[in-house]
């Protein structure tokens, strides 16, 4: 069944100038099966009840009559399913805290994978992403929502996660701040290849050669045959040590993180990724 995720109106700071845009919602259809990655520990819980943990919602959608499903991605825990309870009804505490990009300290009681959220509170300090940068937002989650496995925690990726809406929030360039997240996410779920050496004979990446990057093994030499990207190896350096600034680089690394993304996606579509296309060739 395809879900979507609603693009909520968030409350703007009283010196903000212009209310961010009505957008049109985003559909974001059922995982595929994410790459495996080891198994993190998580901190023990008491009789199946957590409380006070960081958390983001992803997307939700309706169960029931009065109750929402949310899928909330935490930092000590990874992407949860979570069952609010009466999340719907019009005097519902929980209708204004569970709003995407807001950061949020989630309780929740049960160990099957649909737990019962037991509290979400609001916790602030963070600027409400508007335009561009919203849409931008739900790119980010949607690409959690279908790479991410669930109940595999992913500390870094999460702190990453906070970083990049901050950047977004205060005008960084899309395309940079993207690609340092798309980058970080293969990285944390295992599946990013060292950029810096050859695939095979490990010999370091040369900045005037040409290649092209396996995505089940990294980096070698391009052939005339390859029907893969290619990137030089000053892109690929560039892009291990997180500097975009070159425009090339720029160029070369979204055509080949497009490549691989579309790899570990096994073929199923981004449909915010589609939308940023054909807004802003992001």
């Amino acid at each position: 069944m395809s879900t979507t995720t609603p693009a909520l109106h968030h409350p703007a700071p009283a010196s903000s100038a212009a209310p961010a845009p009505i957008l049109t919602p985003v559909a974001i259809a059922p995982p595929a099966a994410p790459p495996t990655a080891p198994r993190r520990s998580r901190p023990p819980t008491r009789d199946g009840r957590i409380t006070g943990q960081p958390a983001f919602v992803l997307h939700s959608y309706p169960h029931k009559e009065t109750s929402l499903i949310v899928d909330v991605f935490t930092r000590e825990y990874g992407r949860i399913a979570l069952v609010a309870k009466g999340a719907k009804r019009p005097h519902s505490q929980l209708r204004g805290v569970l709003q995407t990009f807001q950061p949020l300290q989630a309780g929740w009681t049960g160990k099957s994978e649909l737990r019962i959220l037991t509290g979400a509170e609001w916790v602030g300090g963070m600027l409400p992403l508007e335009k561009t940068a919203l849409l931008c937002g739900f790119y980010l989650n949607e690409l959690l929502v279908k790479l991410l496995a669930r109940d595999d925690p992913h500390p870094v990726l999460f702190d990453h996660y906070v970083a990049t809406l901050n950047q977004l929030a205060h005008n960084e360039p899309p395309p940079i701040v993207l690609r340092k997240f798309e980058r970080a996410l293969l990285k944390e779920t295992g599946v990013a290849a060292d950029l810096t050496r050859c695939t095979g004979t490990r010999q370091a990446v040369e900045a005037g050669q040409v290649y092209v990057v396996d995505p089940e093994r990294g980096p070698r030499p391009a052939r005339a045959s390859d029907a893969w990207p290619k990137i030089t190896g000053k892109t690929l350096l560039d892009m291990e040590r997180e500097d975009y600034l070159d425009v090339a680089t720029q160029a070369q690394s979204k055509l080949l993180m497009r490549f691989l993304l579309a790899h570990q996606l096994g073929g199923a579509t981004l449909n915010t990724r589609q939308i940023l296309i054909d807004l802003m060739q992001l």
